[in-house]
């Protein structure tokens, strides 16, 4: 059970990319605008939303792999700061990426892709001890040790990931950023990984931040879940109260379209469909991002941003007509 103690703290993250728009004019895209949010050790922090909303950018920014245009971010109750504490925080934290056809080296030997943090950090005395440890990370994800001599070419991607995870789990980290680690795999394969996370946690002490966009997956593993829309996070709770109780209007969407697999229950759901094209995070609407789309926006949400506020015990919503519409 996750304790309440937070391992990671984001305060007023920014993540903007300068586009050039024309002749030496740039603008900047907006990635990620001001969000705040903490995960407590041993937890699951699921974040959704559609494509193109932030959440990749938010994991990478986190781990420092963008340098953040603003905002602080906090392990273990320190500051996130120097280049110093960027290297120790990289003992400490590590990724998932979401592809695992371009995210293993190809000329690289399994064995040596896993052994690769170890030989970055300096965390082996000498080749027994290092190879010893690859073994045992090969175990801890299924693989056996006659696969640590094959290429990752050779293996089919629900492997290749579990090798990703291997890799990511080498440097005994307490974090891990799990970048829709199972979209690119068999639905059949997904539910081993998942489980695979699952038992992982259990046994290491890890903390997640599952960035996903398939509800039912981020349910199943998630303590607590965020929604975000267009950089802004627009809701945050307990899974379970996500679920049953969504307060945003784009939550309320987003849940609408989960599959059910009752059929009687899917005829009486009511479908949540938007309208209008998502804006482009160049061109972000003012106030409230979501308002284009919601069928509840007013004056009010045009002329400024809802603030990002708690509702009910550890319910977290941004939106300014958040009573009228429950």
């Amino acid at each position: 059970m996750p304790e309440n103690k937070p391992i990671i703290e984001v305060k007023n993250l920014k993540e903007y990319f300068n586009i050039n728009t024309g002749l030496f004019r740039s603008k900047p895209l907006k990635a990620v605008d001001d969000i705040s949010f903490s995960i407590n050790r041993g937890e699951t922090l699921g974040l959704v939303g559609e494509s193109g909303c932030g959440k990749t950018t938010v994991g990478r920014t986190i781990l420092h792999l963008y340098k953040p245009t603003g905002g602080e971010i906090y392990y273990d109750g320190k500051q996130i700061k120097t280049n110093a504490d960027i290297k120790e925080f990289r003992k400490k934290a590590t990724m998932v990426f979401q592809d695992p056809y371009s995210s293993l080296n190809p000329r690289m030997t399994v064995s040596d892709i896993i052994g690769e943090p170890l030989d970055v950090h300096k965390l082996c005395a000498n080749k027994k001890e290092r190879r010893d440890r690859i073994l045992e990370l090969m175990g801890y994800v299924g693989l056996n040790s006659e696969h640590a001599a094959r290429y990752a070419h050779e293996f089919s991607g629900g492997q290749r990931q579990r090798i990703g995870i291997a890799r990511a789990l080498a440097v005994n980290p307490d974090f891990i950023v799990c970048d829709e680690p199972v979209s690119a795999l068999d639905v059949s394969i997904q539910a081993q990984v998942i489980n695979m996370f699952d038992e992982l946690q259990e046994k290491l002490g890890l903390t997640y931040l599952f960035i996903a966009h398939d509800l039912l997956v981020v349910r199943h593993i998630s303590d607590r879940i965020a929604v975000m829309y267009l950089g802004h996070m627009v809701e945050l709770a307990p899974a379970g109260e996500i679920y049953d109780h969504p307060l945003h209007p784009y939550s309320k969407s987003l849940l609408s379209a989960v599959p059910v697999p009752d059929p009687k229950t899917a005829r009486a759901n009511q479908r949540i469909v938007l309208t209008g094209d998502i804006p482009s995070p160049l061109n972000a609407p003012s106030g409230c991002p979501f308002r284009t789309r919601c069928r509840y926006a007013t004056e009010q949400c045009a002329q400024s941003m809802p603030e990002f506020k708690e509702v009910s015990a550890g319910h977290f919503v941004a939106c300014h007509r958040v009573d009228e519409v429950n």
